[in-house]
């Protein structure tokens, strides 16, 4: 890209083309968020805005960008930003993306927020453990005001992003975010006090990160948040451990995990012998997700 002209429509097209080669499998939509990001324009408005030329400064920022995203890292991490359902949340290396797919997650966890009597303080309390970027509990303080929510997470990059997300949407008074594993840091006398306990943890199994996951997941996401062992079902594991201390009675568990070991992740719960009910939920894709445990009354 030289300093000759360069207006919107010519550097869409030329970053189309350049990204295709270096193989994005979604080059033109790649280019718009691109060119989004470094001019503020929606992608709508690029089209009506052909003939604007870019700054200096704009086409050094796009040089940048389109360096990043040739090289194969994520459009999230490179424009800085992820649309979740009525959000725009900042995102950065070493923070999982959140996926589409999370979104029905919350779909699932607002219908136990729903069905939840409030306590005394006319609060429904919901927990999510691994808040990466806040998608979910941002989500649900955002679109049900009756809840408080506590998030943790073992990462302090994600507690740092999950952080500013939040103050973002002025939601510091609703939720808490708490640097620890699992549960622990959660204050003891909020035992058996939450309605929902909602994870999105690391599902998938080693050997599948390691052969099947594309390299722009697995080259640039973080291990931490990806890498479920064996069976990726070790988080989960552990989830159905602390939940029955966590939760009220008739409480629900609410988790994504890998759609190959649902099942298996469904008869270790239904072992327990302490949930009313196990039901695995489909995704946006109609591929099972979800389990959805509630404990028994």
């Amino acid at each position: 890209m030289t300093d000759e002209v360069w207006t919107i429509q010519k550097i869409l097209t030329w970053t189309t083309q350049h990204l295709e080669k270096k193989g994005d499998e979604h080059p033109r939509l790649s280019a718009e968020w691109l060119l989004s990001a470094v001019t503020g324009l929606s992608r709508v408005q690029l089209y009506t805005n052909f003939d604007k030329p870019l700054s200096a400064d704009e086409r050094a920022r796009m040089r940048e960008a389109i360096k990043r995203r040739a090289e194969g890292e994520p459009l999230q991490y490179v424009t800085g930003e992820m649309p979740f359902r009525h959000l725009v949340l900042t995102c950065e290396p070493g923070v999982l993306i959140p996926r589409p797919e999370t979104e029905v997650l919350v779909d699932v966890a607002l219908e136990g927020v729903d069905a939840s009597t409030p306590n005394a303080d006319g609060e429904v309390r919901v927990l999510e453990v691994g808040v990466g970027t806040g998608c979910i509990s941002l989500s649900i303080a955002t679109e049900r005001p009756q809840t408080r929510v506590y998030a943790t997470d073992l990462s302090p990059k994600a507690i740092a992003l999950a952080t500013r997300n939040r103050d973002a949407l002025d939601l510091q008074d609703r939720v808490e975010l708490i640097e620890c594993d699992l549960v622990e840091g959660v204050p003891a006398e909020l035992a058996q006090s939450f309605s929902v306990l909602v994870s999105n943890p690391p599902y998938i199994p080693t050997s599948v990160l390691e052969q099947e996951v594309p390299a722009e997941v697995k080259g640039f996401e973080p291990k931490l948040a990806l890498d479920g062992g064996e069976d990726g079902l070790d988080v989960y594991r552990r989830l159905l451990e602390v939940a029955p201390r966590m939760l009220l009675p008739g409480g629900m568990l609410c988790v994504e995990l890998y759609e190959g070991h649902l099942d298996k992740a469904a008869h270790l719960a239904e072992e327990q012998g302490i949930w009313e009910s196990v039901e695995v939920k489909e995704d946006l894709t109609h591929r099972p997700r979800i389990l959805v445990s509630r404990l028994v009354k």
